[in-house]
This record gives C-alpha cells, sequence and structure tokens, in this order.
C-alpha cells in the first residue's frame, strides 16, 4: 500500500488553497463531483482565501460543508494536519498545540473523524466465516474488587476474529449466553468453526449451527488449533492505545474502541487517506 511522503503531505498543507485543490482531486476520483449551490455547475476554480468560485455564476462556496468536514469549521489545511495527527496516534491536546488550533476545535475534530469511522464501519460490516476466535474483554479504570468476568462498572467489549482476518467489536451488557450468542449470530455465517475459552455462555453455540472448540486457560493456551491468541492480541492491542487518553466517557467509548478495531485491520494500509475518503463522505 503507498504510503504518502512527508514531502509530499508538506507540499499539500502549505496553504489552504493547496489543501482543498487536494481535496477536489481526492473528491473527483471518488466520483464525487462538486457543484455550485446557486446554480449546480460543476466549473469551479480554487480562491486564495479557501473557497471555490463557480465558473458560470462567480458565487463563492465552501465545497466541502455538507461533507463530514463541515461538522467544523476550521481552515482546511489545518483540518489535513490534524486528520494526520490522528492517524499517528496523536492526543488531541497535543494536537492543538502541533497546529495552533483550538483545544475544543481539534478535539471536535477527532470525534467527527472517530464518527466517520464508525459510519464507514457500518456500511461494510461483512458476515465472517471459517476459522473464529472469539472473546470478551472488560474495559474501564482500575477499581478495587473482583476482576474478569465478575468485575463492576466496567464496559464489556465483544470481539470475533477470523483467523488471519479481520476483527469485529461490539459492546454487550453482559457476558450471558443469550448476548454472546446474539452477537455471534449476527456476525458470523453458520458452519464456521468458533473457538473460546471454556466460559460456559460459549456451550450454546453447537447447538447454533457452529463447530464449537474451547480451550481451559487454567491449564494451557493453546492445544494444536484450539486457541484464542488472535484476539487476545487484540485486545492488548487496544488496551495500550486507549491507555494514553487517560479516561474515555462513556458516551464516547463505543467510538473509540471501534477506532482500534479499525486500526487493527487497516494496520497495514495507509490510514490519512482512507480518513480523507471518509471525511469527504456526506455528514448525516
Amino acid at each position: 500500500m503507498y504510503n504518502m511522503k512527508l514531502f509530499d503531505f508538506a507540499n499539500i498543507i502549505r496553504s489552504e488553497s493547496s489543501a482543498i485543490e487536494f481535496l477536489c482531486k481526492q473528491s473527483r476520483m471518488m466520483d464525487r463531483n462538486i457543484a455550485c449551490p446557486s446554480c449546480k455547475s460543476k466549473r469551479y476554480y480554487i480562491m486564495r482565501k479557501g473557497y471555490a468560485r463557480c465558473k458560470r455564476c462567480m458565487a463563492d462556496y465552501d465545497p466541502f460543508v455538507n461533507a463530514q468536514f463541515g461538522k467544523v469549521r476550521i481552515n482546511y489545511d489545518k483540518w489535513l494536519s490534524l486528520i494526520k495527527l490522528f492517524d499517528l496516534g496523536i492526543s488531541a491536546r497535543r494536537a492543538s498545540k502541533e497546529t495552533g488550533t483550538s483545544y475544543p476545535a481539534a478535539l471536535k475534530a477527532f470525534d467527527a473523524i472517530r464518527y466517520s469511522i464508525v459510519h464507514e464501519l457500518a456500511k461494510k460490516d461483512k458476515i465472517l466465516k471459517g476459522e473464529i476466535e472469539a472473546d470478551e474483554s472488560y474495559f474501564g479504570g482500575k477499581r478495587k474488587g473482583m476482576r474478569g468476568r465478575g468485575a463492576k462498572n466496567k464496559t464489556i467489549v465483544f470481539g470475533i476474529m477470523e483467523r488471519n482476518g479481520k476483527v469485529s467489536i461490539s459492546i454487550v451488557k453482559d457476558v450471558s449466553a443469550e448476548s454472546l450468542i446474539n452477537e455471534t449470530v449476527k456476525k458470523v455465517r453458520r458452519g464456521s468453526i468458533v473457538y473460546t475459552d471454556k466460559w460456559k455462555s460459549y456451550d450454546s453455540l453447537m447447538f447454533c449451527g457452529y463447530k464449537h472448540l474451547s480451550i481451559g486457560h487454567k491449564y494451557k493456551f493453546k492445544r494444536g488449533k484450539v486457541y484464542i491468541n488472535g484476539i487476545e492480541g487484540f485486545w492488548s492491542f487496544a488496551k495500550e492505545r486507549l491507555a494514553k487518553h487517560h479516561g474515555i466517557s462513556p458516551g464516547k467509548f463505543l467510538f473509540y474502541i471501534k477506532e482500534q478495531g479499525w486500526r487493527y485491520n487497516h494496520r497495514e494500509k495507509d490510514l490519512f487517506m482512507l480518513l480523507v475518503k471518509y471525511m469527504l463522505g456526506d455528514a448525516n
């Protein structure tokens, strides 16, 4: 996968007009035509102040006001800088300082980026098949008391991973058979092999059209092809990256954990270019 060179990126953000020209080019490549809101003409040129000017009626307009970009009113060169810093895993607070953007604006921009990721995932949520690993994990601040499946006041995240493939994650209310089996049935093709640990809620998988194999971590972590090391590796991946946020509000946690699944699934790709395409999508 092509990754943009630093020199190329610096050239794109040298001014707001160069940033808009880059976004217009990407929009055309996506078959998303930019049109004048007044006369609907698709012929325009870029103004220095960051607007497009219609060649027919000479009206000035923001070409991306109806895209995800329109959720935060900042210059497009700064928008692209924030997307790049988000790609690199930089916090919104540090990104605000790096770009000279106010912290509330940078945070709102990062929220918009995470929303665009979740929106895109919802459109492309595919059924997993073949050999599947399933497991749950608990997220939240450090608290005294029982850990693991008896822990209280924590967010329970259920993960399903296709062996050597992608991970799909969702938040569940509990680890009952009803909750875990319902999520599995929605996301995994019947006839697949599902590997889990020995948690009793998974026992019903065999009655739902799956071949179910489990391993008891009390004794070993792998028995031939029976293991869930892949999904457990994702939990480590996600928790390491979420720890830097020093606490996430419950209302935003879904967006943060979905972001980690997206990062994991696209770890070999150019995240910046993917995010630009997402942000060019319609805001809704």
